[in-house]
């Protein structure tokens, strides 16, 4: 009988390490269009990121379940556990990134006048900063099916180079608004867009450390990272 129980664990396992990974590749897709969408204004790119939205939405609600019912009716231990606790944290994770990508997406729906000026743009290195977030993303996501803690560590580092080109951005973009006033608004919502981008650096460092606990049993949160 226990055998029996632990074969349809290990089924369990499987399909919700499937799920997460599914979920994850939309979210990296998600990510990559809404770059791509505000970067060119390209508006059309921009409702495919809305439309998806809810499809993110769904898997985590569905992973969220998933997750919950092995744990009250399977009772893992040991590695098994930390698994699906590390999953339960990086689903959450992977729908709030997908969340900031909507609402960069919502930007050139909501004001379908914007233009952003390319030359500020490159000033800014937006485009380096969406870059270094998806690699973050495909890292993490080849860290957890391949299990190699190496490969996520790297994504800490990353996340320093996002906050360093989020931190420089706004003085720059300051002296824009003084050369070109009129823009106001529209450098205004570049900022939005360089916030939401920096939280999503910050997501993937969290979904780093749970890749950590579920692979080392380490718990690196509010510790230095190395």
């Amino acid at each position: 009988m226990g055998a029996i129980i632990m074969r349809h664990l290990d089924q369990e396992l499987v399909m919700l390490r499937q799920d997460v990974i599914d979920m994850w590749k939309l979210v990296i897709t998600q990510v990559s269009n809404a770059g791509e969408a505000i970067l060119s204004f390209d508006k059309e790119l921009a409702m495919k990121v809305s439309m998806r939205e809810k499809k993110v939405d769904a898997y985590e609600l569905k992973i969220d379940s998933f997750c919950e019912n092995i744990i009250a009716l399977h009772q893992p231990v040991a590695v098994d556990l930390r698994f699906v606790l590390a999953v339960f944290k990086i689903n959450s994770n992977l729908e709030r990134i997908a969340d900031f990508a909507y609402g960069i997406s919502r930007i050139l729906i909501s004001n379908p006048s914007v233009i952003l000026d390319a030359e500020l743009i490159s000033e800014t290195n937006l485009r380096d900063m969406f870059d270094k977030v998806n690699q973050m993303l495909l890292q993490g996501l080849d860290a957890f099916e391949n299990e190699k803690t190496d490969f996520a560590a790297a994504i800490f580092s990353e996340d320093y180079q996002v906050d360093e080109i989020n931190a420089n951005a706004p003085k720059i973009i300051a002296n824009y608004i003084q050369k070109n006033p009129e823009r106001a608004l529209e450098c205004l919502h570049l900022i939005g867009a360089f916030r939401k981008i920096e939280r999503m650096g910050d997501h993937c460092s969290n979904i780093a450390e749970e890749i950590f606990f579920y692979l080392d049993a380490k718990v690196l949160k509010h510790s230095p990272r190395k």
